[in-house]
C-alpha cells in the first residue's frame, strides 16, 4: 500500500466514524421494545412481594400488561406456583391453579398479547424437583405425561407457546402429542435448552423453587458440555419443538449461534434472575437501578442470532429507549 493509499484509508475511517450523523446513519438496527418479551413471576395476593425479584397478582396483570402494551411489548413469559405442595404435583394440573388465572387476566386485557408459559414440576413438587420420583427414582414416563397435561390446561387458558421445561428427552415429543388431541395443534411449543447455573438463585428464592436436596438439578446440561446442549436443542426440535429457549441467555451464545447454524427455529435466550440482578445494579440512594448493562448484552444477543430475549427488564428497557 502507497503512503497515499494507506492516508486515503484512514481519512475514509475517520469520515465513517468522525460525526455522530454519519455513525448513526450507518449503524445496524437497533435493540426496540418488540424484540424483548417481558417475565411475569406471579405470586397470590396474600403472599408477601418482599423477594429478591419483582413479582406481580393477578389482579396486578391487567395494569402491567396495558402498561407493556403501550411501551411496544408484545410478549410475556408467565410463571406462577402453587401454594400446596405435594409428591405427585397435583397442583400443576388444577383448573384454577395460579397460571391459568394469570393467563386468563393477561388475555382478558390484550389479546394480541402473546403468552408464553412454562411447563414444569419444581414449584408444585414437595421437594422442589422438576420431575416425578418413584421409589426414590425419576419417573420419566409418568413426569412427560404430567407436563403434557399440565401444556394442555394452559393452552386451554389461553397461552399461546408453551415451555416445557424439566429438560427431559421425550418430553417435548409428549407435549406436543397431547396438544395435538385436545385440539391445540395452533400452539407451539418451545422447551427450555438450560445450562447449570449459580444465576437462577434469585428465581428460585423467589418461587419457592429450590430442590429441597440441594443438588443440581439432574437433567441440567453442564457448562463444560456444549456438544450436549446443541445435541439436546436438536433433539428437542426433532420431538416437535417449534422454538427453543435458551439459558442463561449470557452464556448461551455459543449454543445460540451454534444451533443458527444448524437450523431455522427461532431461538430465544433467557436472561434469568442472576443476569438482572447483577447486571441492573442497584443503587442505594436513589433505589433505581442501571439498565445499561442489560442493553448491551440483548444487543449483543440480538446481532448472534436471537429471535427475542426474555427478560426481566424488558418494560424498563422499553421505556430507557423510548
Amino acid at each position: 500500500m502507497t503512503i497515499t493509499q494507506h492516508t486515503t484509508a484512514h481519512d475514509a475511517s475517520d469520515r465513517l466514524h468522525g460525526r455522530p450523523a454519519v455513525r448513526s446513519f450507518l449503524e445496524g438496527p437497533e435493540l426496540t421494545a418488540a424484540d424483548l418479551s417481558m417475565v411475569l413471576l406471579v405470586r397470590e395476593a396474600g403472599e408477601d412481594a418482599d423477594r429478591p425479584m419483582p413479582t406481580v397478582t393477578v389482579a396486578e396483570i391487567p395494569k402491567t400488561v396495558r402498561d407493556l402494551a403501550a411501551a411496544g411489548i408484545r410478549s410475556v413469559k408467565v410463571f406462577a406456583s402453587s401454594l400446596k405442595r405435594d409428591q405427585q404435583a397435583t397442583g400443576a394440573v388444577a383448573p384454577d391453579s395460579l397460571m391459568v388465572r394469570a393467563i386468563h387476566a393477561v388475555k382478558d386485557t390484550e389479546a394480541g398479547m402473546a403468552v408464553m408459559t412454562e411447563n414444569c414440576l419444581c414449584g408444585h413438587t414437595d421437594t422442589g424437583e422438576c420431575h416425578l420420583t418413584v421409589g426414590g427414582r425419576v419417573d420419566l414416563g409418568a413426569t412427560a405425561e404430567l407436563i403434557a397435561a399440565q401444556a394442555v390446561i394452559q393452552a386451554g387458558a389461553g397461552a399461546d407457546i408453551v415451555g416445557p421445561a424439566a429438560m427431559t428427552r421425550g418430553t417435548t415429543w409428549a407435549v406436543r402429542q397431547a396438544l395435538d388431541e385436545a385440539g391445540h395443534r395452533d400452539v407451539a411449543t418451545m422447551p427450555h435448552l438450560i445450562f447449570d447455573s449459580a444465576l437462577y438463585e434469585g428465581y428460585r428464592t423467589t418461587m419457592g423453587a429450590t430442590p429441597a436436596s440441594g443438588a443440581r438439578r439432574p437433567f441440567q446440561i453442564s457448562p463444560r458440555s456444549p456438544e450436549t446442549a446443541v445435541d439436546t436443542g436438536l433433539a428437542f426440535l426433532g420431538e416437535g419443538a417449534d422454538m427453543l429457549l435458551l439459558e442463561p441467555g449470557m452464556l448461551s451464545v455459543d449454543i445460540l449461534t451454534a444451533l443458527k447454524r444448524r437450523t431455522q427455529a427461532p431461538l430465544m435466550p433467557f436472561s434469568v434472575s442472576g443476569e438482572y440482578l447483577r447486571l441492573a445494579p442497584l443503587d442505594a440512594a436513589s433505589g433505581k437501578r442501571d439498565f445499561r448493562p442489560l442493553a448491551e448484552l440483548f444487543t449483543m444477543l440480538k446481532r448472534a442470532g436471537a429471535e427475542r430475549v426474555i427478560t426481566y427488564a424488558a418494560l424498563d428497557l422499553a421505556r430507557l429507549r423510548a
